[in-house]
């Protein structure tokens, strides 16, 4: 079957601005930047949010919530965003951008581990040993910290694991308490209210007054362009022109870009540490995904039979 060219530029998008967006996180909250962790990513969420709303309202799409519409957007845009994206924000102070990108890429790991445990049903033999070579994965790449007695680097570690279960919690419960809302205008709304978050958690720190550098503010200006609209857009294009096993691939492209691109651009290490730890979770996320799709098509298989079996049936 041939795939869409228009698919698979938009999934190159995906792919290239989604692993850059670590990288310029780090370069937005790097020491010496000027720019606040939280202060950064609230007026980052803000500007975002306003920008996905517009473009919402030009394409004719309902903007207009429910009650049940913004609690539910609300707690999905609080543990996405607030606790994903910010505690990987906090993190980069210190923690190097592929590092981070490999610590977020574990959070198909942390969705299977939470559906199982939703579910109470014992997972497949595949699933169990991916999930256990995944969170071996992580153990791996948090070794060095944890040996080295970095306080810093322990701590970004942590806030990073952290995140990733925030992601997977809200993309666990997004999937079970959907709205009736487009993707562009959910999106605007989560940025918008996950805004708030940021900024109580900026008052709460007491960040300082921004001044950032030139290249903090390039950095900012991508991540809402770029890292918000353009990709956010690209990937739901992708979802729609491409089969989801294609489209997801970007969960096995993006750590190795961010490594890449972290080397390359930021001269971050790359240990043995590193590449083992990567290869680990790469191969738990590929295994995660082989999984569903065997249990997705047993599901299908059972749905026919049924079809079948029912008198009066039509096929």
């Amino acid at each position: 079957m041939a795939l869409s060219t228009k698919g698979l530029m938009h999934l190159l998008v995906v792919y290239v601005v989604w692993s850059s967006t670590y990288l310029a996180i780090r370069v937005a909250v790097a020491p010496g930047s000027g720019f606040p962790p939280f202060l950064m990513g609230g007026t980052r969420m803000v500007l975002a949010g306003l920008i996905l709303l517009a473009l919402a309202a030009i394409g004719g799409h309902r903007l207009k919530m429910t009650k049940d519409e913004f609690i539910r957007t609300a707690i999905a845009g609080v543990l996405l965003w607030v606790g994903g994206n910010g505690l990987v924000t906090w993190a980069e102070q210190s923690a190097n951008s592929g590092f981070a990108c490999l610590m977020v890429s574990s959070s198909p790991i942390w969705v299977a581990f939470l559906n199982s445990v939703r579910v109470r049903r014992l997972p497949s033999l595949l699933l169990i040993v991916s999930l256990l070579l995944g969170f071996a994965g992580i153990g791996v790449l948090m070794a060095p910290a944890i040996m080295s007695g970095n306080a810093a680097e322990l701590s970004a570690g942590i806030a990073l694991t952290l995140a990733a279960v925030s992601w997977a919690a809200g993309s666990v419960y997004q999937t079970r308490h959907p709205v009736n809302l487009s993707a562009p205008v959910a999106a605007a709304y989560q940025h918008l209210i996950s805004s708030v978050g940021f900024f109580l958690l900026a008052l709460l720190l007491q960040e300082p007054v921004p001044q950032p550098t030139i290249s903090a503010w390039a950095a900012w200006s991508y991540l809402v362009i770029f890292g918000s609209v353009v990709a956010f857009t690209s990937f739901v294009y992708s979802l729609r022109l491409l089969p989801i096993n294609i489209a997801m691939t970007y969960a096995y492209v993006n750590p190795v870009l961010a490594l890449f691109l972290g080397a390359w651009l930021l001269a971050e290490p790359i240990t043995s540490w590193t590449l083992a730890g990567a290869a680990m979770v790469i191969v738990s996320v590929f295994g995660i995904f082989r999984d569903r799709f065997r249990q997705e098509q047993k599901r299908a298989a059972v749905d026919d039979a049924r079809l079948v079996a029912s008198p009066g049936t039509k096929r």
